[in-house]
């Protein structure tokens, strides 16, 4: 079975990153969009990033379409919009697919109980979010209404976090 680190993304000015940049942190993946009504979690995300990242917490978003067609935005455009109007800082990438024939390879990975080891399910809407520790592992996902900041997220990261 391969693991998430083994999986590359395009940032935000098309460069590949593998995912193993972040190994040893623990890892909120969401996607997002820009015209969606829980858009505003951006705030609550950003707020999350800044409480936890010191102690090794990192945010990846990932700009999505698929649900509502609610990010019409293109590259550095998604990023502008996320920092000039949500203060985020951090990291954003480029425009994926989630669903239909060719979902990107880290959502593939990510909605598969087969290749993640863990029971899952894959987005259904915008600001789906994946929890993965330390080691790569999924531990939890949480649903789009599931505010970044309520205490079944904040307490599940604590949890993975070093004190």
């Amino acid at each position: 079975m391969r693991n998430i680190y083994s999986i590359s993304v395009q940032d935000i000015n098309g460069e590949m990153v593998s995912i193993s940049k972040y190994q040893g942190k623990v890892l909120l993946i969401v996607n997002t969009a820009s015209e969606c009504g829980f858009t505003p979690q951006l705030r609550q995300l950003e707020e999350l990033y800044q409480k936890f990242n010191s102690r090794g917490l990192e945010i990846l978003a990932f700009p999505c379409n698929d649900f509502g067609g609610q990010e019409p935005l293109q590259g550095k455009e998604v990023k502008e919009f996320c920092s000039l109007k949500y203060k985020t800082t951090f990291p954003i990438f480029n425009k994926v697919r989630i669903k239909g024939l060719k979902p990107s390879e880290l959502y593939a990975y990510l909605g598969s109980t087969r290749e993640s080891g863990k029971w899952t399910i894959s987005p259904k809407w915008n600001f789906h979010k994946y929890l993965v520790d330390r080691n790569g592992r999924l531990v939890d996902f949480f649903l789009p209404n599931t505010s970044p900041l309520s205490s079944s997220v904040v307490t599940k990261i604590e949890k993975l976090l070093p004190r």
